[in-house]
């Protein structure tokens, strides 16, 4: 059995855990934090994170047009294997 295919039977409602160390992870699905978590959490300004983010994508878009950056496939196994990009 893959990661693949335990995460599309967790996202199905079936309780999954993987063992490691003597502790149980689970894998479930989880809800994705408010587009406000920086703001509450870090006590940013909303032109601060705006700043932020203009920067961040400004780098983003610096290493995709320097070919360091590759596209996810949503195989995971072979991005781990180094076999997944485009």
């Amino acid at each position: 059995m893959n990661l693949s295919s335990l995460l599309r039977r967790a996202l199905k409602g079936d309780d999954i855990g993987i063992v490691m160390d003597g502790k149980i992870i689970a894998l479930r699905p989880v809800t994705v934090e408010a587009t406000d978590y920086a703001m509450r959490e870090y006590g940013v300004t909303a032109d601060e994170l705006a700043g932020f983010e203009k920067k961040v994508h400004g780098k983003i878009e610096k290493e995709r047009k320097a070919g360091k950056l590759r596209e996810f496939t949503g195989d995971i196994e072979a991005l781990v294997a180094g076999k997944s990009h485009r």
